[in-house]
């Protein structure tokens, strides 16, 4: 397995020895790169996933999907995106303008803020403290503060319903998020992320091999509360369009609309990273004990195992999204407090038991 960290120091080394730089301009310049690298995926990341939105639930419906623009429809993301780029940007009267600029500039930080984390390969996570899965957590809930800013500054009545809806369910659900976290960090003794990773490394070493029935609970359970927590269906009470029309988003128009539109896909794809980064082993191979399909396995670079990982709970929880109908607000509560989070809490005591007398694998 390539570790992308070769290729880091390589390119520290040479702005401050090569070219003679010093911390301060070495540092500036690499954050500025990671910076734009991060944009970039970002962006590439909300189109990929919109495109496949699209596609996923013509299959599911029994329809093409956009076809019209490019082959196969390939070119209509890329006609929406300049649409709204060019689209009037206007405000509400009589809204709290502060606000109502301020809040999608908050969702949109803590999307960028907790792609951050995702580690993509072997020595290529951006952000790897020893307290990662604290942070990554605590930055992802500022998604939270901007949704409900938005729907309270908007001066709608819908809007304010719908960010009340979302602030009560994201709120709600990162309770059962976190107990699923906090069972995998029981197990692998560490909250850095690269740490966790790097325990799932040999045969059979996920966490939901490892970890057996309390790590697949905990898998199962972070799916559902991620899903939740996204705002995506069946659970997307906050926008349900039959009611609210948009949400806390209705009064938007142009990147406006667009940063709530971009944070909705992305934390998509951070819920499935996180999944794939604590349960499925991260950049991790399959290995089986079997030397020659080992080897082979860990010439496939970690970034392929990475983003086909999180694709397919991507996919998953999108089948999800278009096969089953959506809860109301009171049986979307009651499903966390009532079923969920005991289920977590019970789950983290099994977890305990496991690692306290070592029977995990």
């Amino acid at each position: 397995m390539f570790d992308f960290s070769i290729v880091t120091q390589w390119f520290d080394a040479l702005l401050r020895d090569t070219l003679g730089l010093g911390d301060f301009w070495s540092i500036l310049i690499e954050c500025v790169i990671v910076g734009v690298l991060i944009l970039v995926g970002y962006a590439l990341l909300a189109i990929a996933l919109i495109f496949m939105e699209r596609k996923v639930c013509a299959y599911f419906q029994c329809r093409l999907g956009p076809m019209r623009v490019g082959p196969w429809g390939l070119l209509q993301v890329f006609a929406d995106v300049f649409k709204m780029l060019i689209k009037e940007i206007f405000f509400v009267d009589r809204a709290d303008k502060l606000l109502y600029a301020v809040a999608p500039i908050l969702v949109i930080i803590g999307s960028v803020g907790a792609f951050g984390f995702l580690p993509w390969n072997k020595g290529a996570g951006v952000v790897d403290f020893n307290v990662g899965i604290f942070l990554l957590t605590a930055i992802s809930s500022i998604g939270v503060v901007g949704i409900f800013l938005a729907g309270w500054a908007s001066n709608n009545k819908y809007s304010v319903v719908s960010a009340m809806r979302g602030a009560v369910q994201m709120i709600s659900y990162e309770m059962s998020l976190c107990l699923c976290l906090i069972t995998a960090v029981i197990l692998t003794g560490s909250m850095q992320i690269s740490d966790i990773v790097e325990t799932q490394t040999g045969p059979w070493q996920w966490l939901i091999f490892k970890g057996h029935i309390p790590a697949i609970i905990a898998f199962l359970v972070f799916l559902v509360a991620g899903n939740a927590e996204a705002n995506r269906g069946p659970f997307d009470m906050a926008e349900a369009e039959s009611e609210l029309t948009a949400g806390h988003h209705t009064e938007y128009s142009g990147m406006g609309f667009g940063f709530f539109y971009l944070a909705e896909f992305l934390n998509l794809f951070i819920i499935a990273g996180v999944a794939t980064t604590v349960f499925l082993g991260g950049w991790a191979p399959v290995n089986i004990g079997i030397g020659a399909f080992d080897q082979v396995m860990n010439y496939i670079p970690g970034i392929v195992w990475f983003l086909g990982k999180s694709f397919f709970i991507v996919w998953l929880l999108m089948w999800i999204k278009w096969t089953f109908p959506r809860l109301r607000i009171d049986q979307i509560l009651k499903l966390e407090w009532k079923y969920l989070m005991p289920l977590a809490l019970l789950n983290l005591v099994l977890m305990t038991i496991v690692v306290a007398f070592g029977l995990h694998f």
